[in-house]
């Protein structure tokens, strides 16, 4: 805890005391950004930075439902080509056609869609293709 600023004393020379000792003691080096380089200075003053780092740091995303949905899609079709069975590749394609249906259904905001289902006997066949071990 800070302690007041004795009578008599300049602000400036309170401060920097306090700066200091704190320093000595070691505190500073403890913070999170401690060692990094600042943020460039020079970029132009953005009134919601604080929004936008929160959003970053917390993998937030503020884009249109379709593209959300697409990129879904380019996702689910890379957990197939991870996936170590069947089982999981038929989870996985029927959590996103479902998606895909629904939003076919009732067309999200934003840019055109452009996705229909997968087939998800042709995707397993062409999965269990790329695999020798696979049944």
């Amino acid at each position: 805890m800070t302690e007041r600023k004795p009578p008599g004393v300049s602000f400036e020379s309170f401060v920097d005391k306090q700066i200091r000792e704190a320093a000595e003691r070691g505190e500073f080096s403890r913070l999170s950004g401690f060692g990094k380089p600042l943020d460039d200075d020079r970029a132009p003053y953005d009134e919601l930075w604080w929004i936008k780092g929160k959003m970053h740091r917390e993998g937030a995303s503020v884009l249109p439902p379709s593209l959300t949905l697409r990129k879904e899609a380019e996702d689910a079709v890379e957990a197939v080509g991870r996936a170590v069975s069947e089982s999981q590749v038929r989870r996985i394609l029927g959590e996103i056609n479902t998606k895909i249906a629904e939003a076919l259904r009732r067309p999200p905001a934003g840019p055109p869609l452009n996705l229909t289902p997968f087939d998800v006997e042709t995707v397993v066949r062409e999965w269990r293709a790329g695999r020798p071990d696979a049944p």
